[in-house]
């Protein structure tokens, strides 16, 4: 049973700044990934960010540069500090984990984040 908790998001005008954070609960102590994943309205869910369990990152090229993942493996949390962020951002903001050993896939409820003037 993995349960990921997501705090943060809201509306923020362009070029404005958020940090979304997420508490894993689970009993995952092999290879594991934590990230984040968003869907734009009308739109598939797509990757933002992700860092595994020795620290390797990946962010989509669109938010490179802007956004900000780090994790906390004693913690079992992942946050992402989002800047210069632009109305494209807009979406539902989704907390990820993957337990690798089994390629077992777990969500958060979602959190949505408007960026609008």
């Amino acid at each position: 049973q993995v349960q990921l908790v997501e705090s943060g998001g809201g509306l923020v005008q362009p070029g404005g700044s958020l940090r979304l954070s997420c508490a894993a609960f689970d009993s995952i102590f092999g290879p594991n990934i934590m990230g984040w994943y968003r869907q734009p309205p009308g739109k598939e869910r797509e990757l933002v960010a992700q860092v595994d369990s020795v620290y390797n990152i990946n962010y989509a090229d669109s938010v490179k540069g802007r956004f900000t993942i780090s994790r906390d493996i004693a913690k079992n949390t992942v946050d992402r500090q989002m800047h210069n962020l632009r109305p494209e951002d807009t979406a539902v903001y989704y907390c990820h984990k993957r337990n690798s050993s089994i390629d077992d896939d777990n969500w958060g409820q979602g959190t949505q984040v408007i960026v609008s003037s």
